[in-house]
């Protein structure tokens, strides 16, 4: 069976306050949720009705038998899901200050397990017949992790749509230099990148939007989407195509998880093969009903959620006293977050994401 997404990344469980506007010192409640911003990329894409699929790894523990019944929960395949002895699952906590302050704190020490996927345990043959394969930027920090992404993405040889989600964590690395050659050489293998400004610096050495994005097509791809924040997001094809689109208005709750939903609706604007400004509109629409929510996995949107923000040209803001939007929960887990907060911003779906 080809899937539709294959990723291959960081898995982990969110915890995240259940107050907003308070620091973690002072919180008295946390939700749990499946996280890791390649595992919410798979999650994103399945409430939009694709087959997925995810490669990574967890603990031998608690927390990862949680996240394959996450996962299970959520219509993705955790068949490449595998434990590793020794070694926890990970944990992240972030503090919630809308309109744009969300300080992460992962605990992936001594080693987080999703770096211990090894090239001789991966189907490769179901790598190069998925009609999309993800990889991120983190998948590359360290050994073995970044070997097996290398081989992935060799074996696939283009096949299909190959993702690099640039995913530039700058505590995973000694220092960018160190990022650089291995970024060089996944984007050789890929047909797709996908960045903020930090991320496209990090991969071509330059900032200015429009610039990167021909780095990024003179480095191999064929599709460079570099995302802009409050300016929102320019995609620019090799045959020329482009398109340059303005963010959706929303009140902010939580930027994390925002550009996770928009790697979902990436990739299923690409396998729809919309044109680029409609695959750019959903999935900045897509960002910005996350970011209006608390959590990022249970968050990510339904279409009929997607077509109603972008048939309104806003997403909705909760009415006096009801308790933050939330996406639908995964079937038998109810989603349970504190109230709403937050000032009214702009999110084109790539609020910085992940965990």
């Amino acid at each position: 069976m080809a899937y539709d997404l294959i990723t291959m990344g960081r898995i982990g469980v969110d915890l995240y306050p259940l107050q907003t506007g308070v620091p973690l010192p002072q919180v008295t409640s946390f939700g749990k949720f499946l996280g890791g911003s390649a595992t919410n990329v798979a999650v994103a894409a399945a409430r939009l009705g694709r087959n997925t699929a995810v490669i990574t790894r967890t603990g031998d523990d608690p927390f990862g038998v949680y996240l394959h019944e996450a996962l299970r929960d959520f219509g993705v395949d955790d068949r490449w899901v595998t434990p590793v002895q020794g070694l926890p699952t990970p944990v992240t906590f972030c503090e919630v200050f809308p309109p744009d302050d969300f300080p992460l704190y992962f605990y992936r020490q001594p080693k987080a397990p999703d770096l211990e996927i090894d090239a001789h345990e991966l189907d490769l043959d179901a790598i190069r017949d998925g009609r999309i394969f993800w990889v991120t930027g983190t998948g590359l920090s360290e050994e073995p992790s970044r070997t097996a992404t290398l081989a992935a993405l060799a074996h696939r040889a283009k096949s299909g749509t190959t993702v690099f989600d640039l995913d530039w964590r700058p505590m995973f690395w000694t220092d960018p230099d160190a990022a650089r050659p291995f970024y060089a050489e996944a984007l050789k293998h890929t047909t797709v990148a996908v960045g903020n400004l930090d991320e496209v610096e990090i991969a071509t050495g330059v900032r200015d939007p429009h610039a990167a994005a021909r780095a990024l097509l003179d480095a191999g791809v064929e599709l460079a989407v570099v995302k802009q924040g409050p300016k929102g997001v320019l995609a620019v094809h090799r045959d020329g195509d482009q398109a340059e689109v303005p963010p959706l208005p929303v009140t902010v709750l939580n930027g994390l998880g925002a550009g996770d939903a928009f790697g979902g609706s990436l990739c299923h604007g690409l396998l729809n093969g919309w044109d680029l400004e409609t695959t750019m509109r959903h999935a900045n629409a897509a960002g910005a009903i996350v970011a209006s929510r608390l959590e990022c996995s249970s968050a990510m949107p339904t279409p009929e959620e997607i077509t109603a923000a972008l048939t309104a040209g806003a997403v909705p803001a909760p009415a006096d006293g009801e308790t933050t939007p939330q996406g639908p929960p995964a079937p038998g887990n109810e989603s349970r977050t504190g109230g709403a907060g937050g000032n009214t911003k702009t999110a084109e779906g790539e609020a910085e994401a992940e965990q």
